[in-house]
């Protein structure tokens, strides 16, 4: 048996993940809001969340057996050295990989040419019965309008960022299909939001 596909992101009040520059802004201000330190793999220091946040990002990330990202996210990060913040392998969706990336050894990047659905397929083999999880943006909007994605979550954030990138860029308002939210979890700076994907 598989996992759920979801997707997740901290996103304003006007729909966006981040500015043009690919910068979030006070987007991420929730994951330093509290005193709970949540520690995070790789190099990345770990977060200081709030109660209600720290219980969320715990259930939400030890759900997870696999991400799916796309080539922008995995160039700005350097794929995160070879180890993500969550600590799970990660697919990159990509029209080329890159032909002597530093961190290859890990054994953690997965790179998928073929497309979305090979993406996700991928993904799913790397998770077994765990749930894969679709980074925001391009790539969360193609698996949305494929029909691969069970759940949409959202962290909303209190802010007005005007323009940058939306949580589901390039998709067809009609291919958003949400039923009512399973999980609504209000937090400083953050409220935590689930919605399930009506086929």
């Amino acid at each position: 048996m598989s996992g759920l596909v979801v997707t997740s992101a901290s996103m304003s009040l006007d729909g966006f993940v981040a500015y043009e520059n690919n910068d979030p802004g006070a987007l991420f201000d929730w994951y330093d809001a509290g005193d709970v330190e949540v520690p995070n793999a790789g190099t990345l220091p770990p977060f200081h969340l709030t109660r209600e946040s720290a219980d969320y990002w715990r259930e939400w990330t030890g759900s997870l057996g696999c991400l799916v990202v796309g080539r922008l996210l995995f160039d700005i990060t350097d794929g995160w050295g070879g180890e993500h913040p969550l600590g799970v392998p990660f697919v990159v969706l990509t029209h080329e990989p890159p032909a002597d990336w530093a961190h290859a050894h890990t054994g953690n990047a997965h790179f998928v040419t073929e497309g979305i659905e090979a993406a996700v397929a991928r993904a799913k083999e790397i998770a077994g019965d765990r749930n894969v999880g679709v980074a925001a943006g391009t790539v969360a909007g193609q698996a949305l309008a494929a029909g691969l994605v069970d759940e949409v979550g959202v962290d909303l954030v209190p802010i007005v960022m005007g323009s940058g990138h939306r949580y589901f860029e390039d998709i067809e308002p009609a291919d958003v299909k949400l039923g009512d939210p399973t999980v609504i979890i209000p937090a400083r700076s953050v409220t935590h939001l689930r919605y399930p994907v009506v086929r």
